[in-house]
């Protein structure tokens, strides 16, 4: 037979290449009410991970386009999405045990939606057949949008909103913020790996090349009274190497950092309202501003307080809070105060003193535009000496009087003032301020369910899986206010 016949024949329309018909999968069972299967009641596995995940709007996930033209059907994201959090709840490392967990428990495996041949025997053979590799399950992990995995923290923080609110009705309204730091997975993070260059920010990592180099630890101030090189200090040393006056570098490592909203229902549980993740090079308070605008989108409101470290003492979050209040009673936030220039105070006008208790006249205002948030900035000058001089010395004897006198320079908004104003003694601030605690338990659970050491080796990875962390501590807290309520129920 010529080449010429072949093709003809290959082509004419009784051998046309037809897409197989897909093969028959049952109902997917998660989010479906009982009762069960009977197959599915029987397996203590299936049954426990089909109470974790239940509670979630799965019929609602935002899916992919699943009409494609592949020769095989393509499996929704919402299997997958699932098997990641059995990985985190069953604490398998890497995707390879994922795999070998799902095969020797097919029954979870059909619960969670993987196809399978329809009237077959479910058995651990025919799962290891026709479920995915460990690679597609990390290549899925991979590219799966994190706006998907967003939703479900969305219904998370709906479902416990419902939950709470027989408890509390200040649900939300004190928030903290804290972020966490996630060491990449690459050699130059071992100390006992050979390194040419481990501390080069414009050279990232080979195995890892999204992440960033940064601090974890830097203590930036010296303890009042402390000598400027002390003749206690010891020499620098190879390791933790400090500076030449005595104040530590810190501690570098590659990787990212996940910054979490975080709110506490007193007696019943930690909540995660909202979490981003960054790479490591980016400042705690750049996750302000959008962990706050989640935080405001899943509560419906703004929070009235909030629980930062002296990391976020910033003017424009004591604004934030300022601006919060919903009733006579405005809102605040608790923070440390951070030794970046001296306390000030203030007249009734909201002009500055200076060190002799003098109101400090405004000169002139200018934009700021090299900082995180651009706005605007005020300069106050000497008030003996602007507009005019009005007085031949200085009452305190300030050393810049021969120079023009004083000047002092802050921004224009209410949040400056507040920074210095705020009173930290307080009882009311240190309520607020133990609110802080939530956010240092949420870190706790993470780090036990493996964020601070993650075996991926991608940023979107990473940033799905913390995503998927906190969903699933989300999940926990529901289960423990239901069952909690359950006992005190008996008790009654």
């Amino acid at each position: 037979m010529t080449s010429e016949s072949i093709v003809s024949r290959l082509l004419s329309p009784s051998h046309r290449w037809r897409r197989p018909a897909p093969p028959e999968v049952p109902p997917q069972l998660l989010g479906v009410p009982e009762p069960w299967p009977l197959c599915v009641q029987q397996d203590p596995v299936a049954v426990r991970y089909l109470e974790l995940l239940a509670p979630l709007d799965w019929a609602h996930f935002p899916e992919r386009d699943l009409d494609t033209h592949w020769c095989l059907p393509t499996i929704p994201y919402v299997p997958y999405v699932a098997a990641y959090l059995v990985k985190l709840e069953q604490q398998l490392m890497y995707m390879p045990r994922l795999r070998q967990f799902l095969v020797e428990h097919p029954v979870l495996t059909a619960v969670l939606g993987f196809p399978m041949p329809h009237g077959a025997a479910l058995s651990a053979a025919l799962v290891d057949a026709t479920l995915p590799t460990h690679r597609h399950f990390a290549r899925i992990l991979q590219h799966l949008p994190n706006s998907a995995l967003q939703w479900l923290l969305d219904d998370t923080v709906r479902l416990l909103h419902l939950e709470c609110a027989p408890l509390s009705t200040d649900f939300g309204q004190a928030v903290s913020l804290d972020t966490k730091h996630i060491l990449a997975w690459v050699k130059e993070n071992n100390p006992k790996a050979y390194v040419t260059e481990r501390y080069t920010k414009a050279q990232p990592p080979a195995g890892d090349p999204d992440c960033r180099l940064g601090c974890k630890r830097k203590r930036n101030q010296r303890v009042t009274g402390e000598p400027r090189n002390s003749s206690n200090e010891p020499d620098t040393p190879f390791s933790n190497p400090r500076s030449p006056k005595g104040v530590p570098i810190g501690e570098y490592y590659w990787g990212y950092a996940s910054g979490i909203v975080a709110t506490r229902i007193p007696g019943w549980a930690e909540i995660v309202l909202a979490e981003l993740t960054q790479t490591f090079d980016t400042p705690d308070v750049s996750y302000f501003e959008p962990l706050m605008a989640d935080t405001e989108r899943r509560l419906g409101f703004r929070p009235r307080f909030g629980a930062f470290d002296a990391a976020f003492d910033a003017f424009y979050i004591y604004e934030y809070f300022d601006h919060a209040g919903q009733s006579w009673e405005s809102g605040f936030a608790a923070i440390p105060w951070a030794q970046r220039g001296p306390a000030r105070r203030f007249d009734n006008a909201g002009l500055p003193l200076c060190d002799a208790g003098l109101p400090m006249p405004l000169k002139h205002t200018f934009m700021c535009a090299t900082t995180l948030v651009p706005h605007q900035r005020a300069r106050y000058a000497c008030p003996l000496l602007y507009p005019a001089p009005t007085a031949a010395a200085c009452p305190v004897n300030h050393p810049r009087w021969s120079k023009g006198g004083c000047v002092t320079t802050l921004a224009t908004s209410s949040g400056a003032r507040l920074r210095h104003q705020i009173d930290r003694q307080s009882a009311l601030y240190q309520e607020i301020y133990a609110q802080r605690t939530a956010t240092e338990r949420i870190n706790s659970q993470a780090v036990d369910l493996g964020i601070e050491r993650p075996k991926l080796r991608n940023q979107q990875a990473i940033a799905n899986l913390n995503t998927l962390i906190y969903v699933l501590i989300n999940l926990r807290a529901l289960h423990r206010i239901r069952a909690q309520k359950v006992q005190l129920t008996q008790v009654v």
